[in-house]
C-alpha cells in the first residue's frame, strides 16, 4: 500500500459512505466476528487511501498488509507467504497436514505438491490462531495482481471466515477478471462530486488557475481524487491556462504524471527507483546490492524521497502503486533488462533461486539455453509447491528463451500441460500453437494432438472430446503404445459422459478401437486392466463382462488398500470416475460401491486432494442414498457444495437429483431436474441428462404418478448409460404395470433379467425378482416378492428393500390378504419415514389407511430447525470429532465450530456434546 501523508484528509474528502463501511468492518471484527469487504474502483479513485486510513483506526489490531505487484505475479504465493511471514511463528500450532501443506507452498521444506485447498484451510487456521489472540486487520491492495495461488487462497478464507475477530479488505481496480472474488461483499469506489473535486483540486494547485482550464480539468477528471491530486503538478503550463488535457485512458495520464516527476529526478536517482521497481519484494538489502552493482551511489535515494514518490527504510515503500507500474511500465527495454540482471546477481541463488531465475530470464536479451534451463527447474520446484500456475508461466518463458527449435517446441508441450492441469485454456492454446509452429517428431505431434484434445475435455467433457482424444490415440499407437492405451481410457471416460449427446464417435467406437489398439503391456497396469474390462463391457455384452468388470474392481480396491503411488494417482481418480460410478452399480455391487467411495474420500482426505474431495464425497453420497441414509448422504453433498464454492467451481448435482427424487419434495426436486439438464445440455453430457430422466421417473413413481413415470423412464432408456441403466429398467416395469403398459413392462424386464443374472449379487437378485413380480400373479407373485425381500435385506440397499416391501404389501392389499399387507406396508412405512423418503411413505401410508390400520403423516423432527451447516457440525460432534476435526472437515476454523455448536446447543436445548447424541435421535 501506499505511505501515509499528511494530507490524508484532504484525500478522503467526500468519501463518508466508504469510511462508513470500513468502520462497520473493523467495529464487527472489534466485537468478536468477521468482516470480509472488497473495495472496486478505477485506478486512483481512492482505494489504496482507504486502506490507509483503515490501517491508521485498526487501534488495538494486529495489522498485515500486502501489495499485489504485476511483476510479481508468475512466483506462487509470492504474496501469501508475504502477507503471512508474521505470522508464521504460529506455524507449529497447525494440525500435521495443514502446517506440511503450507510449509511446502511456502517453500520452507520439501514434499508432494500440497491441494490449493489444503493451503487455503492451512492460512486459514493461520490467520484464525491470530486474532485469537488479538483481532486482525488483513489489507490487500491491487488484489488484480495477486499472483494466482495467493489470491485462490484468500478469496478460500474470505468465504470460510464466519466467528473469527477478523477484518479481511481487498482493493481491487475495476475492470479485472475478479471471478476469485466474485460474490463478495463489496463497495463501488466512485468518483467525488463536483464540488468536492472543486475543493480538492484547490488544496493541489496553490496557484490561480483559469476558470475553463479548472472547469476542464475537473471535467476530464471524473472526480478521480488521483487525477485532481497530481495531474496538474506535471503540467509547468498550467498556470498560464495553457495545459490542454490528454486523450489517453484517465490511469494512463496519472501513471504519466507521476512519470514526469519520476523523469525530473537526477540520472542515479531514476536508475535506483527502476531498480526498486523491478524488485518486489521490498527488501531494501537486495535493492542495495543491486545498486552497487550498477554503481549507483547511496545519495541517489534522497532527491526520490524529496520528491515524496518513495520511501528507504528497512523496507522499500512507494507512495502509490501506481508510482511503481508508472516508473517500471515506461522504462525502455535496455534499462529495465539491466535492472533486472542486477537484481538477478545480488539474489542468492541458494535462498531464492527461482526469483533469481526470473530476474534472470527478464534480462536476457536473446534465447539462452542457460537461463532456460534455471526456468525449467524453477517450473519443476514450483510444482512441487502447488503452484501449477507459476509453473505454467516459468515454462512458458523457458520456451521464449530456448535456442533450439525443437527443444523449444518440448518446452512449449509441458508448458501447455501445465496449463490445462491449472485451468488456464487461453495459455494452453497458445503454447499449443508454438509448438506447432517448431519442429515436431511423430510422438510431440500426436502428443500435441493429445493435449488438444484433452483440453477440450478438460472444459466440455462430453460434446467432441471423445472424437478428438480418440484421433490423438491413433495417432499415439505407433510410437507411444502406453500413452495411446492412456489416451483411450480419457476417451472412454469422456465417451461416457457424452452419452447420446456426443459429436463423434459413442462408447463403442472407442471400445472397438482400443481393442485393435496396441496390447496391454505385461504386466498390466491398472489403466490397462480398466480399459480392458470397459471395452470387454461394451463389445462383448454384459454376461461376458462380468468377470473383466470384477477384475478390475478388485485391481481398483486392491490399491486402495495398498496405498497410491504418485504415478497411480492421477488413473485412480480416473478410476473413481469409471468404476465407483458407473462400473461398481453396473456389476450391482453395493459392497464395492461402498468401499471404493469410502476409500476415495479417506485417500483425498488423507493427500489433502481437496480438488477431487468433492467427487468422491459425492460418488459416497451416492452409496448412503441406497443405503437409505439420506440424512449423511445430504451432509456429504453439503461438504462437497461448501468445497466447490470455495473453489468458485460448480457443485456436482449427479447424488443430489436422486436424493431429491427420494425425497419427493417435488417443486424443489423438479426445479433441480430442470438446472441440471439445462447445464449439462450446454455441456454436451448426454449422461447427467438421462440421469436426470431417471430421477424424474423415480420421483414420480414415488408420487404414485405413472403416466409420467413411463414416459420419463422410457426417456431414460433410449441410451444404455453405465451404471444406471438398470436403475432406470427397473423405473420403467414398475410404471409400465401400473399405467397400463405391459408390452414395454415385458421388454424392460427381458433386458433387467440379462443383467441381473449374470451379476448374481443380492441388490441384483432382489431387483429382478421384485420386478418380476409386478408381471406375475399367484403363487408365482407371491414367491417373487417373497425372494425379493430375502436377497434385499442381505444388502446395504434398503431403499430397494423398502420398495419390495411396499409393492408386496399392495398385492396383498389387493387380494383382501389385510392382516398379512399390514405388516409389509407397516415396515415400509416406518423404513422410508426414517429414510424421509415423503413419496413412498406417503404411498405406504395410504395403503395402510385401506387395509383399516391408522398412519400419521411423517413430521420433521428436530433437525428442521438446524442449518445445513449446523447439522453437518453436530453430526460431527455426535459422532466424536473435535471441534479441530470438525473445523479441518468442514474447511472452516475451530471458533466457527464452536460459534455454530453454540447455535445448536441453544437450539436442541442441550448444553453438552454427551447430550448430542439423545437430542438428535428424538
Amino acid at each position: 500500500m501506499g505511505l501515509p501523508s499528511s494530507d490524508t484528509h484532504i484525500r478522503l474528502l467526500g468519501r463518508g459512505r466508504e469510511l462508513a463501511a470500513l468502520e462497520r468492518a473493523l467495529a464487527t471484527a472489534r466485537a468478536g466476528s468477521s468482516a470480509v469487504l472488497v473495495l472496486r474502483g478505477e485506478a486512483g479513485i481512492g482505494k489504496t487511501a482507504l486502506l490507509d486510513h483503515a490501517a491508521d483506526r485498526a487501534v488495538g489490531f494486529r495489522t498485515v498488509d500486502i501489495s499485489g505487484i504485476e511483476s510479481e505475479m508468475a512466483l506462487p504465493f509470492a504474496s501469501l507467504h508475504q502477507l503471512c511471514t508474521p505470522l508464521l511463528g504460529r506455524l507449529p500450532e497447525l494440525p500435521g497436514p495443514q502446517r506440511d501443506a503450507l510449509s511446502v507452498a511456502f517453500g520452507l521444506r520439501e514434499g508432494e505438491a500440497p491441494d490449493r485447498f489444503l493451503v487455503g484451510l492451512a492460512v486459514l487456521s493461520l490467520l484464525a490462531g491470530a486474532a485469537e489472540a488479538q483481532p486482525l486487520a488483513c489489507l490487500v491492495d491491487d488484489a488484480q495482481w495477486l499472483d494466482e495461488g495467493s489470491l485462490q487462497v484468500l478469496a478460500f478464507v474470505a468465504r470460510r471466515l464466519m466467528a473469527e475477530p477478523m477484518a479481511l479488505i481487498f482493493a481491487l481496480r475495476e475492470p479485472a477478471d475478479d471471478r476469485e472474488l466474485a460474490g463478495l461483499p463489496e463497495l463501488i469506489v466512485e468518483g467525488l462530486s463536483e464540488p468536492e473535486a472543486r475543493a480538492l483540486l484547490a488544496s493541489a494547485v496553490r496557484v490561480p488557475l483559469d476558470p475553463l482550464v479548472r472547469d476542464r480539468i475537473i471535467a476530464e477528471a471524473h472526480g478521480n481524487p488521483m487525477a485532481l491530486l497530481h495531474l496538474p503538478r506535471a503540467a509547468a503550463e498550467l498556470a498560464g491556462g495553457f495545459w490542454l488535457p490528454g486523450r489517453r485512458p484517465l490511469g494512463s495520464r496519472i501513471e504519466n504524471a507521476f512519470h514526469q516527476e519520476f523523469r525530473s529526478l537526477p540520472p542515479d536517482s531514476r536508475r535506483l527507483l527502476l531498480t526498486a521497481a523491478a524488485e518486489p519484494t521490498g527488501d531494501a538489502c537486495l535493492l542495495w546490492r543491486a545498486a552497487a552493482l550498477q554503481e549507483i551511489p547511496a545519495d541517489a535515494a534522497a532527491p526520490a524521497e524529496a520528491a515524496g514518490l518513495v520511501e528507504f527504510g528497512t523496507r522499500v515503500r512507494f507512495h502509490h502503486p501506481l508510482v511503481r507500474s508508472a516508473i517500471y511500465k515506461r522504462a525502455c527495454a535496455p534499462d529495465r533488462r539491466a535492472a533486472h540482471g542486477a537484481l538477478a546477481e545480488a539474489t542468492d541463488p541458494g535462498l531464492d533461486p527461482d526469483r533469481r531465475a526470473w530476474h534472470r530470464a527478464l534480462a536476457a536479451t536473446r534465447p539462452d539455453e542457460g537461463t532456460a534451463v534455471g526456468l525449467e527447474r524453477s517450473a519443476g520446484r514450483a510444482r512441487s509447491r502447488g503452484g501449477a500456475a507459476a509453473a505454467a508461466s516459468f515454462l512458458w518463458r523457458a520456451a521464449q528463451l530456448t535456442p533450439d527449435p525443437s527443444r523449444r517446441a518440448t518446452r512449449a508441450l509441458a508448458a501447455a500441460q501445465v496449463h490445462i492441469d491449472a485451468g488456464a485454456a487461453d495459455q494452453a492454446r497458445s503454447m499449443l500453437a508454438a509448438a506447432e509452429a517448431g519442429p515436431l517428431d511423430d510422438l510431440q505431434r500426436a502428443r500435441l494432438e493429445r493435449l488438444r484434445a484433452r483440453l477440450v475435455f478438460s472444459q466440455v467433457r462430453g460434446g467432441d472430446a471423445p472424437r478428438l482424444l480418440l484421433d490423438a490415440a491413433h495417432r499415439l499407437a505407433p510410437v507411444d503404445a502406453t500413452l495411446a492405451r492412456d489416451t483411450l481410457l480419457e476417451a472412454a471416460g469422456a465417451a461416457i459422459f457424452a452419452g447420446r449427446l456426443t459429436e463423434g464417435p459413442g462408447l463403442r467406437e472407442v471400445a472397438e478401437a482400443a481393442r485393435a489398439g496396441p496390447s496391454p503391456p505385461t504386466p498390466p497396469r491398472m489403466v490397462d486392466i480398466l480399459l480392458d474390462s470397459m471395452v470387454s463391457r461394451v463389445i462383448d455384452g454384459y454376461s461376458a463382462a462380468v468377470s473383466p468388470l470384477r477384475h478390475a474392481l478388485h485391481v481398483v480396491r486392491q490399491e486402495q488398500r495398498s496405498g497410491v503411488t504418485d504415478v497411480d494417482r492421477r488413473w485412480l481418480w480416473l478410476a473413481f470416475r469409471v468404476i465407483p460410478e458407473p462400473l461398481a452399480p453396473e456389476l450391482w455391487d453395493d459392497d464395492a460401491w461402498h468401499e471404493l467411495a469410502t476409500g476415495a474420500v479417506g485417500i483425498a482426505r488423507e493427500a489433502g486432494a481437496l480438488a477431487v474431495l468433492p467427487m468422491a464425497l459425492t460418488y459416497q453420497a451416492g452409496s448412503h442414498v441406497h443405503a437409505g441414509e439420506f440424512d449423511t448422504a445430504a451432509a456429504l453433498i453439503d461438504e462437497a457444495t461448501a468445497i466447490s464454492e470455495a473453489a468458485g467451481g460448480a457443485p456436482m448435482m449427479y447424488t443430489s437429483l436422486m436424493l431429491a427424487a427420494w425425497r419427493a419434495q417435488e417443486s424443489e426436486a423438479l426445479d433441480l431436474i430442470e438446472t441440471t439438464v439445462k447445464e449439462v445440455r450446454t455441456r454436451g453430457e448426454g449422461r447427467s441428462l438421462d440421469l436426470a430422466e431417471y430421477a424424474t421417473a423415480l420421483l414420480y413413481n414415488g408420487l404414485g404418478r405413472y403416466d409420467a413415470a413411463f414416459a420419463a423412464a422410457t426417456r431414460a432408456c433410449e441410451y444404455e448409460d453405465l451404471g444406471f441403466f438398470g436403475w432406470a429398467l427397473a423405473e420403467l416395469i414398475e410404471a409400465a404395470v401400473r399405467s397400463g403398459h405391459p408390452k414395454a413392462a415385458a421388454e424392460a424386464l427381458d433386458k433387467l433379467t440379462e443383467r441381473t443374472r449374470a451379476s448374481g449379487t443380492e441388490w441384483a437378485l432382489g431387483v429382478q425378482a421384485c420386478s418380476r413380480a409386478l408381471l406375475s400373479d399367484g403363487q408365482a407373485a407371491d414367491a417373487l416378492y417373497g425372494e425379493a425381500i430375502d436377497h434385499l435385506g442381505h444388502c446395504r440397499i434398503a431403499v430397494q428393500l423398502g420398495r419390495a416391501r411396499l409393492l408386496y404389501g399392495e398385492w396383498l392389499r389387493r387380494r383382501n390378504r389385510r392382516q398379512e399387507s399390514r405388516a409389509q406396508l407397516r415396515s415400509a412405512y416406518e423404513a422410508f419415514s426414517r429414510f424421509g423418503a415423503d413419496g413412498f411413505t406417503e404411498r405406504a401410508r395410504k395403503e395402510l389407511l385401506a387395509t383399516g390400520e391408522t398412519a400419521r403423516k411423517r413430521t420433521i423432527g428436530n433437525d428442521a430447525a438446524l442449518t445445513s451447516q449446523e447439522s453437518q457440525i453436530t453430526r460431527l460432534a455426535r459422532d466424536g470429532h473435535t471441534n479441530q476435526e470438525i473445523a479441518a472437515q468442514l474447511f472452516i476454523s475451530p471458533r466457527t465450530v464452536e460459534w455454530h455448536l453454540g447455535n445448536v446447543f441453544t437450539k436442541l436445548g442441550v448444553s453438552s456434546r454427551r447430550q448430542l447424541r439423545s437430542a438428535h435421535a428424538r
